[in-house]
């Protein structure tokens, strides 16, 4: 059940994969001067900031690693608090904890996304920085989130993860804040299997990033670096093949979204005339990924109804998404002095137990998104879809 890059994969993929395997070098370095070291990685990274319209992006193993990369290439320091939602995946909240940073969770709004309001009244003398994450490739409420960074002197790090392809009042997301960071897991909009990306406009940023993903290492080399490192690093670089593979995804990216857009937009249509729920708030009507449509009934009892007789669940009973089912996180939460029981967010708790993930794009039980419908399915297939959602919701 992955995402929709997934259904896509193809010859060029294939092609992609082959002629870094023929040509014998799968490292990420390699002698420039070589004609089969094809650096992919590097062109991936190049390729990706294009798209962004931003000025650098950096490649690593995956989401989490971007996420973690991000954090302590920021500059905070353990004890500093961040504010994150608590509608997000697992590892928004780990990638802070391994950096030794507090997750401070807010209430979410309809959007499914960080409540603005909420934020402020989470803000303390320890808050450094907010994560807005644009969960299921919706974008947050940027320009209020920012508002209130500038204001409090908070640095922002978007947790883009779910949402390559996505844009806010005309601006891709992730380039908004100070960092941003991306997923190309095999759930996500585009995928090469795993791996992510860290964008910034900031170049001190982005090779402090660089030195934290590659072992203190300064960015825009191939060969084996001796000298002196600023920064004590990591490993979390991607490979030829794997950044081959997310090449051929990111040339299909915006194909990809636009045609969920379409897909969607049929699927909402003709369910729009049932009754007992509204859609999801999108915070940019055209610069969300559509890789779900996400409902809100009027009530908890309808909400299972539904789902029970579509085959699905209500968002607050899916997996690592929802903050009341991850018992290491709260268990974590506890130790740092933070809400660690379910029912600390009751915000995010009723609107979770009403909602439902229907599958537009991502096919994934983990979010609740088991059910609907996927990027090649036909009109007919829609239809018989928004069919079986209307006779549930009798």
């Amino acid at each position: 059940m992955p995402g929709p890059g997934a259904y896509w994969f193809g010859d060029e993929e294939m092609e992609a994969v082959m002629e870094v395997m023929q040509g014998g070098n799968l490292f990420r370095y390699g002698d420039e001067n070589d004609p089969k070291f094809l650096h992919k990685v590097s062109t991936l990274e190049t390729e990706f900031a294009k798209y962004c319209e931003i000025n650098h992006a950096l490649a690593t193993s995956s989401g989490t690693s971007a996420l973690l990369v991000s954090l302590i290439a920021s500059g905070l320091k353990p004890g500093d608090e961040i504010i994150v939602p608590a509608y997000t995946f697992v590892a928004t909240y780990s990638s802070c904890i391994f950096a030794g940073i507090v997750p401070v969770l807010a209430e979410i709004d309809e959007s499914l996304s960080l409540d603005p309001d909420d934020i402020e009244r989470k803000i303390t003398s320890r808050t450094k920085a907010i994560m807005p994450v644009h969960m299921l490739g919706n974008p947050c409420n940027m320009d209020w989130i920012m508002e209130i960074a500038r204001k409090h002197n908070l640095l922002v790090l978007e947790d883009s993860c779910q949402a390559a392809g996505a844009s806010y009042k005309g601006k891709k997301v992730g380039t908004i804040g100070h960092m941003g960071a991306f997923s190309l897991n095999i759930f996500k909009t585009i995928n090469s299997g795993d791996g992510g990306l860290v964008v910034t406009n900031d170049h001190k940023l982005y090779e402090t990033a660089f030195g934290v993903h590659d072992q203190g290492h300064k960015p825009n080399r191939f060969g084996v670096e001796v000298g002196t490192r600023s920064v004590l690093g990591l490993n979390f670089r991607i490979n030829e093949i794997t950044a081959a593979v997310g090449l051929a995804q990111l040339n299909k990216l915006d194909r990809i979204v636009g045609t969920l857009r379409e897909k969607r937009s049929k699927l909402k249509n003709l369910i729009s005339e049932a009754k007992g729920f509204k859609f999801r708030i999108l915070n940019d009507s055209e610069g969300d990924t559509a890789t779900l449509c996400t409902v809100i009934f009027d009530t908890r009892e309808q909400a299972v109804k539904v789902t029970k007789a579509l085959g699905s669940k209500t968002i607050d009973q899916s997996g690592w998404h929802v903050y009341a089912n991850m018992e290491h996180v709260l268990s974590h939460l506890k130790e740092v002095g933070q809400p660690y029981t379910k029912g600390s967010y009751p915000k995010t708790d009723d609107i979770l137990s009403r909602a439902m993930n229907i599958s537009i794009g991502v096919v994934d039980s983990g979010l609740g998104a088991g059910w609907g419908i996927n990027i090649n399915s036909t009109d007919a297939e829609i239809e018989a879809a928004a069919e079986q959602f209307c006779e549930a919701c009798k």
